[in-house]
């Protein structure tokens, strides 16, 4: 299975702690992402996040219908926590949240390992185009 990395960071004028949380709650994942995925939230309310906590989610990508699966497998606040798909539109996908202290604030760093269903031609034709414009999107 051939896999594939992606990297991004977001400097925020506010500290680890005050950072952290927002990220971590699921349900802010549909402020963040762009509206042409029609991302939302489907697990029950309060989800009390750690490590195997399970999220579900429902999007569309590019008009297509997906349920999404994710189980958090590591949990530090307010420095990192780490999401794995369970089900979901890859054959992998391992999101790493990272957040520093920086300059004043908070330096967020995602790194993203993921195997698409149709290996390195359709990373390179699609699904690599749509992972940028998804974090370019969570930038402006």
């Amino acid at each position: 299975m051939k896999t594939f990395e992606y990297q991004s960071q977001l400097w925020l004028p506010r500290t680890p702690g005050d950072v952290f949380p927002f990220f971590a709650d699921a349900f802010n994942l549909e402020e963040i992402t762009p509206p042409w995925l029609q991302f939302r939230v489907i697990s029950p309310i309060p989800i009390r996040m750690g490590v195997r906590t399970e999220i579900d989610y429902r999007l569309k990508i590019r008009g297509i219908p997906i349920r999404w699966r994710s189980r958090i497998t590591v949990w530090d606040p307010p420095y990192c926590f780490v999401d794995e798909q369970v089900l979901g539109p890859y054959r992998l996908w391992v999101h790493e949240h990272r957040f520093t202290e920086s300059a004043g604030g908070t330096l967020c760093k995602d790194h993203v390992q993921y195997a698409a269903f149709g290996g390195a031609l359709v990373n390179k034709l699609i699904v690599a185009r749509d992972i940028r414009d998804i974090f370019v999107y969570r930038s402006v």
